[in-house]
C-alpha cells in the first residue's frame, strides 16, 4: 500500500483537474482497501474513493482528507460467470470477454474507467447497461463496518443509478460478479438504432461478437469517447449530463414548448422510460439551446465531436469547467424548462 502527502489529484481525472488531498493511499487487495477505509473512518477522516477517475469533478481546492486510489486486480472466468476485481479497467475486461466468447457486455466496449465503478453509476451505452449481467457485488459496508454480497435485486439499479450512488458514504465495492452469455460467439440482440444501422442488421439481430466491439469503439471515438492523451476532446468525463426522464404530462408541455420555439414541424426525441414517463435527450436540449459543437471560448469548452462532453482544453480549471456547466444548465431551462442533472460525482464543489 503506498501513501504519498499532499498529492496531486488531477493526473487521476480524465478531466485533469483538481487540487491536492492532504493524503493519498493506493490500495493494490480488498484487505488494503478495507483497512484504509477503517482508518479513516475510526479516525473521522472525510474519504474519498477514486477508481478510474473518469467520473470525477475535483475542486481547486482538492480533499481535505484521505482520497483512496483502488488499484486491485482480478479477472476470473467461470463458465459464463465473470469475476472482476474493483480496479480492474473495465474496457480491457470488455475486451477479454469478448476474446472469451462472451456476450452481454461488448457494446460497452471504450467506456473509459474501473469495474468497481460500473454498478455505481449503473453504467451503460448502445443499448447495454451493467445491470442486465451484474448477478452479486461485493462491497465493504462501512455503517455495518463488513464484507457484504448485494443481490441484484438488492442494488435497486435505475437508469444511471444504483443504491451505491444513493448511498455514497456507506459502500466501498470490491468485486462484481456478471452472468454473461455464450451465444456461439455472437453478440447479445443489438437493441441501439444507431449500432444496428451502422451495422446494417435489425434490431434484435445478432452479430459477431468482434464486430459489435469494434462497431461501438469506433462510435464512441467518432464522438471523442474514447481516452486519447493527444485528443482534448477526451479530456472529459463522457457525458456531461444525464438524459432527462420527464412524466409524461411534464413531456407534453415540452414538446409543445419546443414547437413553440422551433417550428410546429420540429419533435424532440422520445423514448420510453417506464409507465407515465418518457426520456429525451440531452445532447438535443443542448444543441438545440444553441450550444453547438465547440462551443465556448476559454480553456474549458463543449467538445467538438459531441455536444454532451464538456472538455478541458489544456490550463483549464475546475471553476472554468463549472462555469460552462452553470452556463449550458441555465441555456437549456431558460429555453425548454428543463433542468439538466450532471452525471460526473462532485468534489467539493457543485453546479
Amino acid at each position: 500500500m503506498q501513501e504519498l502527502h499532499d498529492a496531486p489529484l488531477a493526473p487521476l481525472t480524465t478531466f485533469r483537474l483538481g487540487g491536492p488531498a492532504t493524503r493519498l493511499i493506493t490500495a493494490t487487495t480488498d484487505a488494503e482497501v478495507i483497512a484504509a477505509v477503517r482508518e479513516a473512518d475510526a479516525a473521522g477522516t472525510p474519504l474519498l474513493v477514486i477508481g478510474g477517475g473518469s467520473n470525477l469533478v475535483i475542486g481547486d481546492k482538492g480533499f481535505d482528507g484521505t482520497a483512496l486510489r483502488i488499484a486491485t486486480r482480478g479477472f476470473e472466468l467461470r463458465g459464463t460467470t465473470l469475476e472482476l476485481a474493483a480496479g480492474e479497467v473495465w474496457t480491457d475486461a470488455v475486451a477479454r470477454a469478448v476474446e472469451a466468447g462472451l456476450a452481454g457486455i461488448e457494446c460497452l466496449s471504450g467506456i473509459p474507467g474501473s469495474a468497481g465503478a460500473t454498478p455505481i453509476q449503473n453504467v451503460g451505452a448502445y443499448g447495454q447497461e451493467v445491470s442486465a449481467t451484474i448477478t452479486e457485488v461485493v462491497a465493504y459496508d462501512r455503517r455495518a463496518g463488513e464484507t457484504v454480497n448485494l443481490a441484484n435485486e438488492e442494488c435497486a439499479f435505475s437508469y444511471r443509478h444504483s443504491r451505491f450512488k444513493a448511498g455514497p458514504e456507506r459502500y466501498v465495492v470490491l468485486r462484481v460478479r456478471f452472468e454473461l452469455e455464450d451465444a456461439g460467439g455472437l453478440s447479445a440482440p443489438v437493441k441501439y438504432a444507431e449500432t444496428a444501422r451502422v451495422l446494417g442488421v435489425a434490431a434484435g439481430d445478432r452479430v459477431p461478437l468482434a464486430t459489435a466491439r469494434d462497431t461501438v469503439l469506433k462510435l464512441r471515438a467518432g464522438k471523442g469517447m474514447v481516452l486519447d492523451p493527444e485528443d482534448h476532446d477526451t479530456w472529459s468525463a463522457g457525458s456531461f449530463f444525464t438524459n432527462p426522464i420527464l412524466t409524461d404530462a411534464d413531456f407534453a408541455v415540452f414538446r409543445a414548448r419546443v414547437r413553440e420555439r422551433l417550428g410546429e414541424g420540429v419533435e424532440p426525441p422520445a423514448y420510453p422510460a417506464g409507465e407515465g414517463h418518457t426520456k429525451t435527450s440531452a445532447a438535443w436540449l443542448i444543441d438545440k439551446a444553441g450550444f453547438t459543437k465547440g462551443y465556448g471560448s476559454g480553456p474549458a469548452r463543449i467538445s467538438t465531436k459531441h455536444t454532451l462532453a464538456l472538455t478541458n482544453r489544456g490550463g483549464a480549471t475546475t471553476e472554468d469547467l463549472l462555469a460552462l456547466a452553470r452556463e449550458v444548465v441555465a441555456g437549456v431551462h431558460e429555453a425548454f424548462g428543463i433542468t439538466l442533472v450532471n452525471e460526473p460525482v462532485t468534489v467539493g464543489v457543485s453546479l
